[in-house]
């Protein structure tokens, strides 16, 4: 047993998490019943329920996590102030605690020790139970954070978030609430019951994103695409591509994908609110899906009862997929060297718009051509 996990069986109770998580449950499964039996909620309070409900979530996805946690893109104060703000309504800390433990997870992802909210401890921990100890895992170390100390607004909120988080969840329903006449019907809907709904659907991320879905990139970590997840989270289930490329300002990249996150920063972007939105290439995300089928379709071979005449037919299938492969990317390593060049010489732009273009697009669509084969391959050994 490691001196960590010896620090975990014996890490003290950390009561403020504790008492918050008791009080907003508590009170949901109490008064709010009792509250809606006795009393009508008027519209306007659900309206407003609605409205903090997705702008807490979106500064939690569009804030805390893709601009602030992984600077996929960079924003106007116009746009950060608003998410500095309701990201304190969301209650779930300060942006540079909550960028900080992220970047931890993201280095030490699914390691036992060091991931803060590690699926291998289990379902309940990476959900909720990480926040109720005071783990070795998630000790506060703001060094890994720099960057965002030096954004003013972010400091503003580190310094003075508690009076922040009362007053977005307190006085705010209850001022908005007063001006349409259901005070108390904004504060337990667009406050209490909307704080624990947001608390379960950002946990969901780390607990059944981790758990349940797709692994189309990669494997090498636990993340997963979860279409239901991304329903109730603004597009943070596609969690097997973000944790491959995490410098991606979406996770769901394609266009039918539901990823409401994207299309606020892109929207953004369009009116010069936002810039520098960081796109993996389509090549390498081909890549990522195209390796990830041979790894598939050597599995697939390996469990295979074939005739042996047939087996080995597949096999000598595949191993020209993967000489085929491999001429691609050597064709790909050409092509950055003669980017390279071209920036070299100052010829850049024409060359971009150019030569660069058609030869990455017919590499591009060279791999999406090759999955099809591969797949019909893996379909073939089983």
């Amino acid at each position: 047993m490691t001196d960590v996990v010896r620090g975990f069986a014996n890490s003290p109770l950390n009561w403020p998490a504790i008492i918050m998580f008791g009080l907003t449950h508590g009170l949901v499964l109490t008064l709010l019943p009792w509250y809606a039996l006795t009393h009508d909620f008027s519209l306007a309070a659900w309206i407003g329920a609605a409205f903090f409900m997705g702008a807490t979530g979106m500064s939690i996805t569009a804030g805390y996590h893709r601009l602030w946690s992984h600077r996929a893109y960079e924003a106007h104060w116009l746009v950060r102030l608003p998410l500095m703000l309701f990201g304190a309504m969301s209650l779930q800390n300060s942006t540079l605690i909550w960028a900080s433990l992220h970047r931890v997870h993201h280095k030490n992802v699914d390691h036992v020790d060091l991931d803060p909210y590690s699926i291998r401890r289990g379902f309940w921990f990476a959900h909720m139970g990480w926040m109720l100890r005071d783990y070795p895992s998630a000790e506060l170390d703001l060094s890994n954070v720099r960057d965002l100390e030096k954004d003013p607004l972010l400091a503003f909120q580190h310094k003075h978030y508690l009076g922040l988080a009362l007053f977005m969840n307190i006085g705010m329903p209850l001022l908005v609430g007063a001006a349409f006449g259901d005070a108390w019907g904004f504060l337990l809907l667009g406050g209490l019951l909307r704080i624990v709904l947001n608390h379960h659907f950002t946990f969901f991320i780390n607990s059944a994103a981790h758990w349940w879905g797709r692994r189309p990139y990669t494997i090498e970590n636990s993340a997963r695409d979860n279409d239901l997840i991304s329903l109730v989270t603004f597009g943070e289930g596609y969690h097997n591509y973000h944790h491959l490329f995490q410098w991606d300002y979406r996770n769901g990249i394609r266009w039918w994908q539901f990823d409401p996150t994207k299309w606020l920063i892109y929207g953004c972007s369009t009116l010069g609110l936002a810039w520098n939105l960081k796109r993996v290439p389509e090549f390498l995300v081909q890549r990522a899906m195209l390796e990830r089928q041979f790894a598939e379709a050597r599995l697939g071979l390996e469990g295979c009862n074939h005739h042996p005449t047939r087996l080995q037919a597949l096999q000598t299938l595949l191993q020209h997929e993967v000489e085929a492969f491999g001429a691609i990317m050597g064709e790909w390593r050409a092509l950055q060297t003669d980017r390279f060049e071209a920036a070299r010489k100052q010829i850049a732009d024409t060359w971009e718009n150019s030569e660069v273009r058609r030869r990455l697009a017919h590499l591009e669509e060279s791999l999406r051509m090759q999955r099809k084969r591969v797949r019909l391959l893996r379909l073939q050994s089983v």
